[in-house]
């Protein structure tokens, strides 16, 4: 097997110019498989942070760089989709997220949700000694005890602690979902319809969102959340008006708990008047 990667034949997810150079690094044993982009391409050709794979070395053996929470000395180390790099002298954080037509790009997020990230269910199985395996889309293996409330294609955040299930996204109609691959890459939409088709062939997912939507097999959809929306899109103003409707009834039936308080107190004090008019009277 070479150890030289062309940028001619490089996949298309990397973020790199095919035709500057002829060759560049090819990506070590890792997570995300041949769709996983080298560590340095990232520092090197995406943030302009090196130079050279020597700075890269340099920069990495200080520990400030973090991927899913574990410090990274490698810098073939493959990264992929929802991976998510800290740089820590800088406080700057980073997610993996695709971009039209495929390619992976870094998106600025706050330090506070670098704590967990997204992983798509790729297959569940049971394990010696009862217990349940959910395999991720990264190679990430999550053990629970009951996986009744899981299932293939649905999404987990894992806290990049404990590797924790911080929360579940299951995979239907109504769902919001990202395309990661083919030709809507990039495009974020509510699924409207799941065809599923007999035989061993691709299930269809319909999404809609404000562009039109858009029709892709299954094996490219992700489910995902908010947070990973624009805040001036249709879907986060939507998830927005929930949540303000949420205040809402909130507010009021605080409102309602209030009167009823109110209205018991009145009656409680009518009727220790009633009782001290009797006493009175006898």
């Amino acid at each position: 097997m070479s150890n030289h990667q062309k940028r001619l034949s490089v996949p298309n997810s990397w973020p790199v110019e095919r035709k500057t150079e002829k060759y560049t690094i090819k990506a070590g044993a890792g997570p995300h498989g041949e769709d996983g982009v080298p560590l340095l391409v990232l520092l090197r050709d995406v943030l302009g942070y090196v130079d050279s794979k020597k700075e890269a070395r340099y920069a990495l053996n200080q520990d400030s760089v973090l991927v899913n929470g574990d410090a990274i000395s490698d810098e073939r180390r493959p990264i992929g989709m929802f991976d998510i790099i800290a740089f820590t002298e800088r406080e700057e954080y980073y997610r993996v997220f695709p971009d039209e037509g495929g390619r992976l790009a870094l998106t600025p997020i706050d330090g506070d949700a670098a704590g967990s990230r997204l992983g798509k269910i790729i297959r569940k199985e049971q394990v010696t000694g009862g217990d349940f395996q959910l395999t991720l889309h990264d190679g990430t293996n999550i053990r629970v005890e009951d996986a009744s409330e899981y299932a293939t294609n649905d999404s987990l955040v894992i806290d990049s602690e404990d590797k924790s299930i911080v929360a579940h996204f299951t995979y239907e109609e109504g769902a919001l979902v990202t395309a990661v691959d083919g030709q809507h890459a990039g495009d974020i939409g509510e699924v409207d319809e799941i065809v599923v088709t007999p035989g061993s062939g691709s299930n269809t997912v319909y999404a809609s969102n404000e562009a039109g939507g858009f029709e892709t097999v299954e094996e490219y959809v992700v489910v995902i959340d908010e947070n990973f929306v624009d805040a001036d899109s249709e879907f986060a103003a939507g998830n927005a008006a929930d949540a303000a409707d949420a205040d809402d009834a909130a507010d009021e039936a605080a409102d309602a708990d209030d009167a009823d308080e109110a209205t018991a107190a009145d009656e409680e004090a009518e009727t220790t008047d009633a009782d001290d008019e009797e006493a009175d009277a006898e």
